[in-house]
């Protein structure tokens, strides 16, 4: 499988932990960055990793910071981009399994090293169920394109 990731300074040795597990069971991986502690803003960081998955370079993208929010936050911005904020097994297999999660968040300073691990395995084993599920990411993207379109259409709620 081919992966991209990138972290903050907070998530720097969690990501090389990452990237030596993953290559070594085989899948490619594209790092970028950061590759200091020195503190450095994270958004530019998840942007290019979402693009990079939306565009179809890679098939999944991690992303990795202290506490893994802003790290979501920041690749959720990206159209088409699904990230998911996990913190276990079970929040990883439902990110993919109902939502079709692309780009997975971990938090450095909220996950050991070896659940860390768990998790980015679990996330890529677990297929997405589709079916009722698919009709719901379907409705995420038709927000985005409204979004992208101008129209805010009311609330919403039904």
């Amino acid at each position: 499988m081919e992966i991209v990731i990138g972290s903050d300074h907070a998530g720097l040795v969690l990501k090389r932990a990452l990237v030596a597990h993953l290559t070594g069971a085989g899948h490619v991986v594209d790092d970028r960055g950061t590759d200091s502690s020195e503190p450095v803003d994270y958004p530019p960081i998840c942007a290019e990793v979402a693009r990079l998955v939306v565009r179809g370079a890679a098939e999944v993208g991690i992303v990795v910071g202290g506490s893994g929010q802003g790290e979501a936050i920041a690749a959720n911005k990206v159209i088409g981009a699904r990230a998911a904020l996990c913190h276990d097994e079970y929040t990883a297999r439902y990110a993919r399994r109902h939502n079709d999660a692309n780009v997975l968040s971990l938090g450095a300073r909220v996950v050991a090293t070896e659940l860390g691990l768990d998790i980015v395995d679990v996330f890529l084993a677990t297929p997405f169920d589709g079916g009722r599920h698919a009709v719901r990411v379907a409705e995420v993207a038709a927000i985005e394109q409204e979004e992208l379109d101008g129209h805010c259409g009311g609330s919403g709620a039904r």
